[in-house]
């Protein structure tokens, strides 16, 4: 088992000085984020330019990697893959293929994304569409030897009240996926805010768990007991909850002992990815690093034994 980062955290940094932070604090892995470069967008991390992405590229980002004592652990472009515009659907699809494009160029076999929701349908609806536009871009991964790791986030912020708009939240929908040739890209902060123990859903899902992202979460149970389960409703933001929020490994509620002792049990020897989407830890580079630093902080004693 390894301990890396995912460095979606740090969009105005470049892969070379990611790299370098990462292989002098500690650091063995990236999962290197890869959306498109669109304007007005500065949040989203582009360290991988997959839509020119060829030979060369491959043997300079490998270049990097080595250079700083690290590995890949996953390409990450995290999209809505069942998105009610037609156009858009299909644009995420093709940015998905071309990640899976250089995946292959790079030899690593994972590349993370979302399942999705088309949110003017029905759940069972989209079961049905997902089930009919999901199979042709995992066959696409098989035929490079790339397979297809989900993250289990609800993403309620793409739903304009606040309900799951990923259809992979549910370790009842997990079965579902693995029947469409998905796995698991597995985050246990999500299931805590929605009530799920992650040690037993780990333990019952083990076997597809190909990838671990480590993100932890503050619950405010007093503000809980104000807006219910499904968070604020008047003056709505969205992504915000109103009594819960993300926070670095070891300043929330995941048991990473626990957890990650149940990933050596079951065999698991890949990489945990520190996914940094806390508030407090945010805000310039220097503060993320430092919330990066945390992180490790927490999780080295326990993967590395």
């Amino acid at each position: 088992m390894r301990l890396g980062l995912l460095t979606a955290c740090l969009p105005g940094e470049s892969l070379e000085d990611i790299a370098r932070w990462a292989g002098s604090n500690g650091y063995a892995a990236l999962e290197v984020a890869a959306w498109p470069d669109r304007p007005g967008r500065d949040w989203e991390a582009s360290h991988l330019d997959v839509e020119a992405f060829g030979q060369a590229d491959a043997d300079r980002v490998t270049s990097i990697l080595d250079r700083h004592g690290l590995t890949l652990s996953a390409v990450a472009y995290y999209e809505n893959n069942l998105h009610q515009d037609r156009e858009v659907r299909e644009a995420t699809h093709a940015h998905l293929r071309r990640c899976v494009d250089a995946a292959q160029l790079l030899g690593v076999r994972l590349v993370g994304t979302f399942v999705g929701r088309d949110v003017t349908l029905t759940t069972t609806e989209n079961l049905r569409l997902a089930e009919q536009v999901l199979p042709p871009l995992v066959e696409y991964a098989a035929a490079r030897d790339v397979r297809l790791v989900i993250e289990n986030c609800p993403m309620e912020g793409w739903h304009p009240d606040g309900y799951p708009a990923n259809l992979a939240y549910s370790p009842e929908l997990w079965g579902w996926m693995a029947d469409l040739g998905l796995w698991l890209n597995y985050d246990p902060s999500h299931l805590v805010w929605l009530g799920i123990d992650p040690v037993a859903a780990l333990e019952a899902h083990a076997d597809r768990i190909l990838h671990v992202q480590a993100k932890d979460v503050e619950v405010d149970a007093a503000a809980r007991n104000r807006y219910g389960v499904f968070g604020q409703v008047l003056d709505r933001q969205p992504w915000v909850s109103g009594w819960w929020r993300y926070r670095i490994p070891g300043l929330g509620e995941v048991d990473w002992r626990r957890l990650i002792d149940a990933l050596h049990q079951h065999g698991y020897e890949g990489v945990v990815s520190v996914e940094h989407e806390d508030p407090v830890w945010s805000g310039d580079p220097d503060r993320v690093r430092q919330g990066l630093t945390i992180a490790h902080r927490t999780l080295a004693p326990h993967v590395h034994i």
